[in-house]
């Protein structure tokens, strides 16, 4: 563990960020050692491990911790048995841990190419997901999103101390909150020069409306001083983005808070969605940042219900787990019941105190984005009008939300034909701009080097992905019009899109006979006497979408016929009027 210092709030902080002198020797180590580059993840984790927000952590998780950790919710060795409940590991594929070697070092750099730190390998072991997954997040249900993240890493952890030279990228877009991204050494500082002697954090990845505010409130009755504190790293899909939230965070401190009891600063971290586990790493975190009290409310970092719509953690999980700890942790817990708000009353009040023949008021948060999306009233009793104000600023009803129509089918099905014809009905409604990204003419333009492997099909695809979603994320409509044979590729593009507006699946299900009858190239006959290799249905599969938006057979429907049933689709998801 690195030295660190013990102010008033919180105990020894590691510091992993080098000096100026020590940088530029790193910098010019990292040319020559094996390159990682970090997922937006593993580069929450690594700042986390540099602020010290992870202490005692010096990097990323060793196998005899990691194995502790997912079994008894400890580290091992040197952390001398120490309650730690997830382990923060670094998970690369079979092709970079090729590259790697015990006892050497690794360049560790961010997706835009910026070198962050410099590794000390000290092991490389296979990632035993399984444990991982099943004692971590109780569950092996892909509908969470922490189980999916760790079923898509890699399968080997690469452990030892980091020695990082910076935290920020150089290509980030801006989303750093400079202002607010307060170091824990930096936070302990403040409470003590504002002669906070006991402070509560509220951890929230979402907008805090007025039952949040309530809890706030109700946390400044019993500590000198309130942390808001909302997580900025990466989240799932659906959820509102950091940049709008503090946003809201900013004009809800100003009009009902009082400001010399509350600091507002970011939590760079990724979201694991684990529950229970997660409150306990949520509690230690702000711990290290220099609070004496954490709020935990009902159902804390859960991602909701799983793939049988029930709910992954029971909604006082987090605080039973946290009473359990609760003599280690050093942090006391504010624990609060479900808060509602009772019209009689004109007030939120814990949903244990509501009294027989009162009438409560409740709007989930699916009906709220609902309500946001569609443009519908959300009660003042429910969110400040100054909060969601600034929600409708970037969450603009669908009917003026970008989206993309995604055709998939096999060559000759007609795609394009309907593409074509679903282009002109758009443009005629107008309101958008309407761009069509046409297999063969993006080959043409985009991905004129790539051939027809597997692995050249995949870029080309998500290259497709990519532009569609930068048309849906700044208003505009993408209609792409590839084969997309892949199933795992499709899925790709859809999780790129749908957190950025909407996205429609359509598949084109005309038989592969029909489509060699229409073959006026001759692109068929060629693959059926090998002139052509990999040819999508004949020497190629063709992975049939299994629940698609819709299906059409242009054996039994005409092209034009296809784009007013797919407007109609449209109409009813609230995309075009």
């Amino acid at each position: 563990m690195s030295a660190g210092l013990i102010p008033p709030h919180g105990g020894t902080l590691v510091n992993r960020i080098a000096s100026s002198a020590k940088a530029e020797e790193l910098r010019a180590k990292a040319a020559d050692l094996p390159k990682i580059t970090l997922s937006a993840k593993q580069a929450c984790d690594l700042e986390m491990i540099a602020i010290g927000a992870f202490s005692p952590l010096t990097g990323f998780v060793k196998k005899a911790d990691f194995e502790s950790i997912c079994r008894d919710m400890r580290l091992a060795g040197s952390g001398g048995g120490t309650v730690w409940p997830i382990p923060i590991t670094l998970a690369v594929d079979d092709a970079v841990k090729a590259t790697l070697k015990t006892g050497s070092q690794a360049a560790l750099h961010h997706a835009d190419g910026t070198l962050l730190a410099v590794m000390d390998v000290e092991e490389i072991y296979p990632h035993d997901k399984k444990l991982e997954i099943s004692n971590v997040f109780r569950t092996e249900d892909e509908a969470h999103p922490g189980v999916k993240s760790v079923v898509d890493e890699g399968d080997w952890l690469v452990g030892g101390p980091v020695h990082v030279i910076t935290v920020t990228p150089e290509k980030e877009p801006g989303e750093q909150f400079t202002e607010f991204r307060l170091p824990p050494a930096a936070t302990r500082d403040a409470f003590t020069q504002r002669g906070w002697r006991t402070v509560a954090a509220f951890q929230t990845r979402n907008p805090i409306h007025r039952a949040h505010e309530y809890l706030c409130k109700c946390a400044q009755e019993i500590c000198d001083g309130l942390l808001i504190h909302p997580l900025v790293g990466e989240t799932k899909p659906g959820d509102i983005p950091a940049d709008v939230r503090m946003k809201c965070y900013e004009v809800l401190i100003e009009k009902y808070f009082v400001p010399e009891r509350t600091l507002l600063s970011v939590m760079p971290a990724a979201m694991r969605y684990a529950g229970p586990r997660e409150a306990i790493l949520h509690a230690l975190v702000r711990k290290n940042y220099g609070c004496t009290h954490f709020i935990v409310g009902r159902d804390h970092a859960g991602p909701g219900n799983d793939s049988k719509g029930k709910p992954f953690y029971g909604p006082y999980d987090a605080q039973a787990l946290m009473k359990k700890h609760a003599g280690e942790l050093d942090i006391t817990m504010v624990p609060f019941q479900n808060m509602v708000y009772v019209e009689d009353r004109a007030q939120y009040i814990p949903e244990d105190e509501v009294k027989e023949g009162q009438n409560v008021l409740n709007i989930s948060g699916t009906e709220f984005r609902r309500r946001l999306q569609e443009g519908l009233d959300i009660p003042d009793w429910f969110s400040y009008p100054a909060v969601v104000d600034e929600l409708r600023k970037t969450h603009p009803p669908r009917h003026r939300q970008g989206f993309t129509v995604f055709f998939t089918g096999l060559s000759g099905s007609g795609k394009s034909t309907i593409a074509n014809a679903l282009m002109v009905k758009l443009m005629e409604l107008g309101g958008r701009r309407v761009t069509l990204l046409d297999g063969d003419v993006v080959r043409k333009h985009l991905s004129s080097e790539l051939g027809f492997t597997r692995e050249h099909r995949d870029i080309n695809i998500l290259r497709i992905g990519f532009v569609a979603s930068e048309i849906t994320k700044n208003g505009g409509i993408a209609i792409c019009a590839p084969i997309a044979p892949y199933v795992q590729t499709r899925r790709q593009v859809a999780e790129m899109i749908r957190p950025l507006g909407g996205y429609l699946e359509i598949h084109v299900a005309t038989p592969l006979e029909v489509c060699e009858q229409r073959d006026r190239k001759g692109l068929y006959a060629k693959a059926r006497a090998g002139i052509i290799k990999e040819f999508t249905g004949i020497s190629d599969p063709y992975d049939v979408p299994q629940s698609p938006d819709m299906s059409i057979d242009t054996q039994i429907i005409s092209p034009d016929n296809a784009a007013h049933r797919i407007i109609v689709k449209l109409e009813s998801m609230g995309f075009v009027r």
